[in-house]
């Protein structure tokens, strides 16, 4: 009687010992990288708007304060975007006429508010509150980048779990005197982690223990709700 598998079928077997292992290695670190890929998670990508706003502009060249347009980012778990009337407010004086304000004076004209898409978006299990975090001295550009530099806002980091426990684990290495939170290019006074740590005694920071229990992130029914304000007319 012939044998079921020809002799070259051990050769196989053999070869198949080694060539799985590495086959699903190629997939787990191909997994890795691109869930950390820019293309994935986003980082340093232009998210389309209905209005090309300049941050750049706006911070660095006229001067204006994060609050002038996100004002409840110090009172509210949620930045705000601003009303139409906010940027009315100076366009109806200047550029009347621009095309790429078009979406602005219609918003005006119909009440209906300018649909901005989200460039920063947590999943929905993750609740974030900017107040607390603004209050505790933690700067805009800590998380957000150099908005200043940015003719069109981009997501500056990744947000990842891990991402955000660095800072849960060592808030000394981030948090800032609170008249520093807004300011963009911040350059501490002295080391960092000797501020940080005397900051963190002095803003009651709570210890990393308690900061990196799961309760402190988890979804509140409140922030379903604040998530209806995206969109904001005048």
């Amino acid at each position: 009687m012939p044998p079921i598998f020809p002799p070259r079928s051990n050769t196989f077997a053999r070869a198949s010992l080694v060539a799985i292992p590495l086959l699903l290695a190629a997939v787990i670190g191909f997994l890795v990288w691109w869930v950390h890929s820019s293309a994935f998670t986003k980082v340093g990508k232009t998210i389309p708007q209905p209005v090309p706003f300049p941050h750049s502009i706006h911070v660095s060249v006229v001067g204006l304060d994060c609050r002038y347009c996100h004002d409840s980012v110090d009172k509210s778990s949620f930045a705000s975007l601003p009303p139409t009337e906010t940027c009315m407010s100076c366009h109806s004086q200047i550029k009347t006429d621009s095309p790429l304000l078009a979406p602005v004076r219609q918003s005006w004209e119909t009440g209906n508010p300018v649909a901005w898409n989200r460039v920063n978006n947590l999943p929905d299990h993750v609740y974030f509150n900017h107040q607390i975090h603004v209050k505790k001295g933690v700067g805009c550009e800590t998380c957000h980048g150099r908005v200043d530099t940015m003719a069109t806002a981009v997501k500056a980091n990744t947000f990842f779990m891990a991402w955000c426990l660095d800072c849960h684990r060592n808030p000394e290495k981030f948090v800032r005197p609170l008249d520093q939170v807004y300011t963009m290019g911040y350059q501490p006074s002295e080391n960092q982690e000797t501020l940080g740590a005397r900051l963190v005694e002095e803003y009651d920071i709570q210890p990393a223990n308690v900061l990196m229990d799961c309760s402190i992130c988890q979804d509140r029914k409140s922030t379903r709700l604040n998530s209806s304000h995206m969109p904001v007319s005048r």
